[in-house]
């Protein structure tokens, strides 16, 4: 135990020594898990978390702007911008701040919109109740509204915006088409009466006749109820923070493969490690002194990411890191992944010969095992053949354990597999780096 614990010191003071390097490994995944949260926060709240900021001019002036103006802010989906700095929005102006990149979207209504939409709903209620017995009058122009875009805005985002905009468009034709058909049934019956009955038929007062509610024509007939499924009823989606603090702590512990196989590297090439060799210590000790010096610097660095999740990130802007309510299972997680992190920077280490190669291969490794691991895209979006290499990334273990954690509320018993997994990839790479540093450290190689 004294010769582990000296061992272990022994880095401790190394990693001490290089401040700079200290600062850049807690300060720069810090710095990065701030950037990215606050980047994806925006994204979420403008893919529909909050309202989109959208340019309403209306033209006409009556009652299908003021229509579509109520129903869009009523969606929840868009937030209603009718003026800019005090000043009311025309065209130009709306052109100018569009292609400026201040506003994505524009709805314009033309003047005489609303004139043309009823003549629209007489004429297609009139030919629909003749049924074909008269002939049909010329057709009344369809009156279009327009909707002018920021052209970086991507095809997913503007669809979603139009889609809204069609939604409020055909809620409102649906509910003026049942006020003229409720308002022209009774005429029409009239009439069918005074055919049938003769020309001596007094007029039917019209207000005998059943008036139907114009509102059964924006009431639904079904619901689409939709829920997160998740354990113990809680109904809450995963936010910015906690889905990218976990990640990209997990990306930054990783990251410690280049300091620990740099000085695996270091030690061979300066004759450290021979001299460490000549000492009665086993070889297992040497490297589990390294192991735990640098696991302790993963867990802490992992610990101030998430002290930035819940107290910095909240300052600026984002929600509250919520971190469920095992404590134990994310302990037990992020240890196993600081041991998955350190036995690969051992495994590097013991492997190569040169400092560049170390230097090359880990970071570029790390960067491809995250990619792949859905740090930087999820996984679900991925194609179906990069989903099934994802499954056998170390860093794709550990996120779906801490989201599982943080998001599902799960526990030990959940997260367990994914322990298990990082468990046994830093065993399978201790064996290796224990083989090769056998086999090459009495020879300095």
């Amino acid at each position: 135990m004294g010769k582990l614990t000296a061992t272990f010191l022994k880095e401790i003071i190394l990693l001490a020594r290089d401040r700079s390097g200290i600062l850049v490994l807690f300060l720069m995944p810090a710095v990065l898990v701030v950037v990215v949260s606050l980047v994806q926060e925006n994204v979420l709240k403008t893919a529909g978390e909050t309202g989109i900021r959208v340019l309403f001019i209306d033209h006409d002036r009556q009652s299908t702007g003021q229509v579509i103006e109520e129903l869009l802010s009523g969606s929840g989906a868009v937030e209603i911008v009718k003026d800019v700095d005090g000043h009311e929005i025309d065209e130009e102006t709306a052109r100018t701040l569009l292609a400026k990149g201040d506003f994505q979207f524009c709805i314009i209504i033309p003047k005489g919109v609303t004139d043309g939409v009823k003549k629209r709903v007489e004429q297609q209620i009139t030919e629909a109740l003749n049924a074909g017995n008269e002939a049909q009058n010329e057709p009344v122009p369809l009156p279009s509204l327009a909707v002018y875009f920021d052209p970086l805005v991507q095809g997913a985002f503007r669809a979603s915006v139009v889609n809204v905009l069609h939604r409020v468009v055909l809620s409102m034709e649906m509910e003026m088409k049942a006020r003229a058909l409720s308002n022209m049934i009774p005429v029409r019956m009239n009439l069918i009466l005074q055919e049938i009955m003769g020309p001596n038929l007094i007029n039917v007062p019209v207000g005998i006749f059943p008036r139907m509610d114009s509102k059964w024509g924006s009431e639904r007939l079904l619901d689409v109820k939709i829920e997160p499924a998740s354990r113990g009823g809680v109904e809450e989606l995963p936010t910015s923070v906690q889905q990218n603090v976990p990640a990209w702590a997990l990306f930054g512990m990783f990251f410690i493969v280049v300091p620990l196989g740099g000085s695996l590297i270091r030690e061979k090439q300066d004759g450290t490690m021979l001299r460490l060799l000549t000492l009665p210590v086993p070889h297992v000790t040497l490297l589990s002194g390294k192991v735990i010096a640098y696991v302790l610097v993963c867990t802490m660095q992992f610990s101030i990411i998430l002290l930035v999740g819940r107290f910095v990130l909240p300052i600026l802007g984002t929600p509250v890191l919520e971190m469920g309510s095992s404590p134990a299972a994310i302990v037990l997680v992020v240890v196993s992944a600081a041991l998955a992190a350190a036995g690969y920077g051992v495994m590097l280490g013991t492997i190569f010969r040169t400092y560049e190669q170390a230097s090359m291969f880990g970071p570029v490794s790390v960067v491809i095992a995250a990619a792949v691991g859905g740090v930087m895209v999820p996984v679900y979006v991925m194609p179906e053949f990069m989903q099934k290499i994802s499954n056998y990334s170390p860093l794709a273990w550990g996120l779906n354990a801490l989201i599982d954690i943080f998001v599902r509320q799960g526990g030990i018993r959940s997260v367990l597999p994914e322990i298990l997994y990082l468990l046994s990839f830093f065993a399978g790479a201790m064996l290796i780096a224990w083989g090769v540093f056998i086999r090459r450290g009495r020879t300095g190689g």
